[in-house]
């Protein structure tokens, strides 16, 4: 489905609206309820990568085809590296072949698990036979994703000696290790974390209930919304002021789009307070490098400049990230470069209109640009794929007054 997107700037920005739980948490406690199955869960994120997960963990196939989602790729990796008696080919699209594994896999081996590439050597597809890990230290890089170590921190309070990660290099997104560790924690698991060293004890978890908070990653567009928009008053559920998640820095880092955040029991409410904005905002982004699309589609939308650090994980995600928003800002008529890990953007004053936005597979490239349409009529090529993560978001949006044709 290709979108055609406008705003009428005579209606108003104003309305409540109930986000998804967070896909970032659904997915860390569904392995941990398939290693525990007393575990109870409420809502749990909607998404297509989280079905996916669910699915995957309870199917009877040998082959198990997770499509695009790469932290079901991480996670389960892990999981039936530890299934004993069980074997499996994990696979995935051919962009999900792309994507590196071997540090994942390497560091899974050294525990003792049995993991085969069946194609290219250090990328799916994989074939993994389960058995029992006795090994409980290793060592691992620290500065590619975090999802490979929380995968090995999921599968830690199965192991019968638990485990010790010695962490390699400068940590990437560290707010997502905190949020696994915090998971565990709250699950009676005893855990440490202290200079590069990661300790989780072997536990078995017995009957529990947790619920998700919403994913702050998806507040992140109407976040870029309130920004846009003239005026503006949205307000989110159900989020927590102490939130687990590393895209809460939304709250910090939109007060200098002139976003105003107040929590209110289970929501935030969002207000558009000053219209005086910066001439060029600058910010590392290492440890919410899932936020980089929308606050630069933000900046070019407010006319102001960027420079952003600490992207290099963006280039292993659904596609070359950088590349991607490169293409598309273009189109527009930005002046930006990239390189492997930075995204500088000049100020630019007028955009282009009815631009066609290519989305590659990528959930965030649709959902980031889509806020633009405050500004200017802008389409979205296969507006379909925010499924991955929102699938509602389309519908949301039209709560807001966007028309969508």
């Amino acid at each position: 489905m290709n979108f055609r997107l406008t705003y009428d700037a005579t209606t108003s920005i104003d309305s409540k609206l109930k986000i998804t739980g967070s896909k970032s948490e659904s997915n860390r406690l569904l392995i941990l309820q398939a290693l525990f199955p007393e575990l109870k869960i409420e809502n749990l994120s909607n998404s297509d990568d989280t079905k996916v997960l669910q699915k995957a963990l309870f199917s009877s196939k040998k082959i198990i085809d997770i499509h695009h989602a790469g932290t079901a790729m991480r996670f389960l990796t892990a999981f039936f590296a530890v299934q004993e008696g069980k074997e499996v080919i994990l696979t995935g699209s051919s962009r999900m072949q792309e994507r590196p594994i071997k540090i994942l896999v390497e560091a899974l081996r050294e525990l003792g698990a049995e993991i085969y590439y069946t194609k290219k050597e250090g990328f799916p597809p994989l074939r993994i036979k389960g058995k029992k890990l006795t090994t409980h230290e290793i060592s691992i890089k620290a500065n590619v994703s975090s999802q490979y170590i929380s995968a090995l921190m999921l599968i830690a309070p199965s192991l019968s000696n638990g485990l010790t990660l010695h962490l390699d290099g400068k940590l990437t997104s560290t707010p997502y290790l905190k949020m696994t560790l915090s998971l565990l924690n709250q699950l009676g698991v005893q855990t440490s974390f202290e200079d590069q060293k990661i300790v989780i004890q072997n536990h078995y978890i017995k009957k529990h209930s947790v619920t998700v908070e919403s994913d702050w990653s998806s507040a992140s567009y109407f976040y870029s919304m309130v920004a846009l928009a003239e005026t503006a008053n949205i307000q989110l559920s159900s989020y927590k002021k102490d939130s687990l998640q590393g895209d809460a820095i939304l709250v910090e880092l939109y007060k200098q789009f002139g976003v105003e955040t107040r929590f209110e029991k289970d929501t935030v409410l969002l207000e558009k307070t000053s219209q005086k904005i910066g001439q060029t905002f600058k910010g590392d982004f290492t440890d919410c490098p899932d936020l980089t699309q929308t606050v630069v589609v933000t900046c070019l939308g407010l006319g102001i400049g960027c420079e952003i650090f600490g992207l290099h994980t963006l280039k292993i995600k659904e596609t070359d990230r950088l590349v991607a928003l490169k293409n598309e800002l273009k189109k527009l008529g930005a002046n930006v470069e990239i390189t492997e890990k930075c995204l500088s953007l000049k100020p630019c004053k007028k955009l282009k209109q009815n631009v066609s936005i290519e989305t590659y597979n990528d959930h965030r490239m649709a959902m980031a640009f889509a806020p633009l349409a405050l500004k200017i009529p802008i389409k979205i090529n296969n507006a379909e794929v925010v499924s991955k993560s929102f699938p509602d978001f389309w519908e949301t949006l039209q709560h807001l007054n966007i028309q969508i044709h």
